[in-house]
């Protein structure tokens, strides 16, 4: 277990800034660009945490030459505001002896590792800890958290983020691993909270609005979880027989995310699949009294717009009502319009600039010779099954969700028989998915008796 502490002579400490002592729980990017903005009045000390591995140790070798320096730059002007730096005071790699000194835990990791987080943090121990706030949850996250807590959420208020809230990234052509870059800011987060009551909430949404950004507060948390883009476009965008072989691929792709076929993924099926996987969620979170999104105008308003001579106000509001395959043709107009970037300055031959030519991430091995499979789709792959064992706790049939968990399956059984097991690491034939809705639907159940 690595671990540093400084003296509090050391640490800016800020007059009862309101998250106190945190502790940032995922040493990547976005934990390293959330540490420092949280770090300019928001907190006490701030503490940063890795699970142990390669990682964490090149981490650690780099957090002492750099007097446990972190940094957080950002691309134009307009971003300055995201850019400094801050002293950790405490640093642990590992989730073993952690001092019971905080009082906001912050996770920056993968939804599907909560579980795991939670279990080996020993919150028990930890008696000062009020609130955990999820950067980045998947539907029905929170109702997980608090399963694991069990008593513990009488005293910690579970605070969800619809997502992340940045684009952030390590700094290109650093190799330096405490030096995250941002590109750009999301423009509406939506958060809610465990609690009724919750006084914290209102913190965290000043927080985010003096980075910038709108920020909605919902009564449900399912619904604040629902609002994040990637749940309706990355797995019928990612998990198809033609984005599938090209991640799969042993040799580099030479085609593109976000293209029309046969340089990308969209074609009129992929469209059809992301409206009707769109119509289960929505179906499923409204059973759980949440309300669901526009998909059109949640993409363009929330996410990235067309000019209105592409795409009329009218037929984005009235989304909703449409018929499907109106729906599917609007959709598809929204990613023609995208493929370069209509607010762009065309250069002097007319060109805008090329929005949509983003490579797949692909398979790899890593220092140790085991393969690695991309957080996208991989990770969208298990948010959809816990999606689809929600929807069968409440008999709502989900039967375009299934028919992408099972294409990704396919092609990953395909790939583990190619290359042996052995040659893979063990948590990648772990599946906690039945326990995982056991518990979101044990609270879930809770909530709603009430």
């Amino acid at each position: 277990m690595n671990t540093h502490n400084i003296s509090n002579a050391e640490q800016d400490v800020y007059q009862d800034p309101p998250f106190g002592n945190t502790l940032v729980v995922g040493a990547g990017p976005a934990g390293i660009n959330v540490a420092v903005n949280i770090s300019n009045g928001w907190c006490k000390g701030i503490g940063l945490l890795n699970r142990k591995g390669l990682h964490t140790e090149k981490l650690e070798k780099e957090l002492k030459l750099n007097d446990y320096i972190i940094t957080s730059k950002a691309q134009g002007d307009k971003h300055l505001h995201l850019c400094g730096q801050t002293k950790l005071s405490h640093f642990y790699g590992g989730c073993e002896d952690i001092d019971d000194i905080w009082q906001t835990i912050i996770m920056c990791t993968p939804s599907d590792s909560y579980n795991d987080i939670i279990d080996r943090l020993n919150l028990d121990s930890l008696e000062e800890v009020r609130n955990i706030i999820l950067i980045s949850p998947s539907i029905g996250s929170n109702f997980l958290i608090n399963s694991r807590l069990k008593k513990l959420k009488e005293r910690i208020d579970v605070i969800s983020f619809s997502t992340y809230f940045a684009a952030t990234k390590l700094e290109p052509g650093n190799p330096s691993c405490i030096v995250s870059f941002t590109k750009a800011l999301k423009k509406h987060i939506y958060i809610a909270s465990s609690k009724e009551n919750s006084t914290v909430i209102f913190d965290v949404k000043k927080f985010i609005e003096n980075l910038g950004i709108k920020c909605t507060v919902v009564q449900n948390t399912i619904e604040a979880e629902s609002k994040n883009i990637t749940t309706y476009v990355h797995p019928p965008l990612f998990i198809n027989k033609f984005s599938l072989d090209q991640i799969f691929s042993y040799e580099k792709s030479n085609r593109y995310m976000y293209k029309i076929y046969p340089e990308g993924p969209i074609t009129q099926h992929s469209i059809k699949a992301m409206v009707l996987l769109w119509k289960e969620i929505s179906e499923l979170i409204q059973y759980f009294d949440a309300k669901p999104i526009n998909l059109l105008k949640f993409l363009n308003d929330d996410n990235y717009p067309v000019h209105e001579v592409t795409l009329s106000r009218e037929d984005i509001e009235n989304f909703v009502e449409l018929d499907q395959i109106e729906q599917e043709y609007l959709l598809y107009i929204r990613y023609s319009a995208i493929l370069i970037d209509p607010f762009s300055k065309p250069d002097k031959n007319g060109k805008y600039f090329d929005f949509s030519s983003v490579s797949y991430k692909q398979v790899c091995r890593d220092e140790n010779g085991k393969w690695i499979i991309p957080r996208v789709p991989f990770e969208d792959y298990k948010k959809l099954k816990l999606i689809f064992g929600l929807a069968q706790k409440v008999d709502i049939h989900m039967p375009q969700t299934m028919k992408l968990i099972k294409l990704f399956e396919e092609k990953l059984d395909e790939f583990i028989r190619k290359n042996g097991e052995n040659s893979f690491y063990p948590e990648i034939f772990k599946d906690t998915t039945q326990d995982d809705v056991d518990g979101m639907f044990e609270e879930i159940e809770k909530i709603m008796s009430y």
